[in-house]
């Protein structure tokens, strides 16, 4: 009897444990979707109170009729947001239709423009996730991605546009290393400092990300070492054989390029590179405990050198895919924010890789879609910056949508470790 019950037992463990997996993966899932939910609910409020067609209505012909008039806006806002993010499926079908029956493709192509843009606008949102996302895993929080994004900026334009007679193959594999070793080499800087002396890389990053801005204003103003010489403080434009190539006609407005391809396949790297390899299971030791990492003979000071240089590595492809393929030429206000968006991607997508796609998706789709939401709604483009800040205090603060949810709190043990405090190795 008792070894039947002791048989019985063994059977339902693991059982138990995958609905024990399995309810822990719904958790950490419904926290981010609840952020969202939560982010865009408070935006439609926002969007109500600031509006002054519903501001009227509530003025004159009383509170329902101005909440009937604000939830007007608000659609009208989100759809168009939509719109912008995904385009128009009726445009796209007559846009197919006529390329179908004239041989005429432009309409269909132009249809394409939002979801191309969307796309186009994710793959640095990618690159820089996965950035941060890995300093997370390894204890670290690279807040450096945005300077490490303007220093990728200037190595890949210098080689694009300074080495001549080079083919495409060859060209144009050098412009992204270059981003590649720039990125890497100034979060080394601080990996380094880290790791030898423990100084905070919190600071140092944000020290670096100072330099690198001035390095560039200096690099591109007129008269500068970079500039093109036409009284502008831009960089020259790079050689067409370190362009990415692009995936519609040349001739067309839309931007969309092989960089997002490159962008995926960095999202595999990283997951491979964290959950299939030694080094990466060395990562995360260190980034969980690293005195026990060191007490297993795990060289901690290396791997925190390397987890910020592969950081930096990502943020710099994230500005190379934008100098080769979209402005193929560096400005001299280059920056867009992704550097500091990626925290929120990377807190938004669980440090994980499929995550961080994911979460980046979002985020192109707000940015992509604000210029529409603003035309057609007369909503104001500041509006995605508002549902972006929300998400990243709901994400960073999770204690929040657990108490309006009334979400169970999560086991110990089962967080991420996502920075150690100062000084500490």
């Amino acid at each position: 009897m008792s070894e039947q019950i002791s048989t019985t037992e063994t059977k339902k463990q693991p059982g138990a444990k995958s609905k024990s997996k399995g309810r822990l993966n719904l958790r950490g899932v419904s926290v981010p979707l609840l952020a969202i939910v939560t982010a865009l609910l408070i935006g439609a409020i926002v969007i109500i109170f600031t509006d002054e067609s519903a501001l009227a209505a509530f003025r004159e012909e009383g509170l329902f009729a101005g909440l009937w008039q604000g939830l007007q806006v608000v659609g009208i806002a989100y759809g168009a947001l939509l719109t912008g993010a995904f385009g128009d499926p009726a445009a796209m079908v007559r846009g197919l239709s006529t390329w179908i029956s004239t041989g005429n493709g432009a309409a269909w192509i132009s249809s394409l423009y939002p979801i191309t843009e969307t796309l186009r606008t994710t793959t640095p949102y990618i690159f820089s996730g996965l950035a941060v996302a890995l300093g997370f895993r390894g204890g670290l929080f690279n807040i450096g991605a945005e300077g490490q994004y303007f220093i990728a900026g200037l190595t890949s334009v210098f080689v694009g546009y300074s080495i001549k007679g080079l083919p495409i193959y060859i060209h144009l594999p050098l412009a992204l290393l270059a981003g590649i070793a720039g990125g890497a080499l100034w979060a080394g800087i601080p990996g380094f400092l880290k790791a030898k002396t423990g100084a905070h890389e919190v600071i140092n990053t944000i020290m670096m990300n100072y330099i690198s801005f001035r390095l560039a204003e200096f690099m591109l103003d007129v008269g500068g070492p970079m500039a093109r010489g036409d009284n502008r403080p831009v960089s020259p434009y790079i050689q067409p054989t370190a362009e990415l190539p692009q995936f519609f006609p040349s001739d067309s407005t839309i931007r969309f390029n092989v960089g997002f391809i490159l962008a995926l396949l960095a999202a595999w790297f990283v997951y491979w590179l964290l959950f299939k390899t030694t080094l990466g299971y060395e990562i995360r030791t260190v980034g969980q405990n690293p005195r026990a990492a060191k007490y297993a003979g795990i060289n901690v000071p290396r791997t925190i050198v390397l987890t910020m240089m592969l950081s930096g590595g990502l943020a710099g492809l994230a500005g190379a895919t934008d100098i080769l393929g979209v402005l193929r030429f560096m400005p001299n206000a280059f920056s867009s924010g992704y550097g500091f968006d990626a925290i929120a991607l990377a807190l938004l997508g669980n440090s994980h890789p499929v995550g961080v796609v994911i979460a980046s998706l979002l985020f192109g789709a707000l940015r992509a879609g604000a210029r529409n939401m603003q035309g057609m709604a007369n909503v104001p483009i500041d509006i995605t910056s508002v549902l972006q800040g929300l998400i990243i205090i709901f994400i960073a603060a999770p204690a929040i949508i657990r108490a309006i949810y009334r979400l169970k709190e999560t086991e110990k043990g089962e967080g991420l470790v996502l920075t150690r405090g100062w000084g500490q190795m």
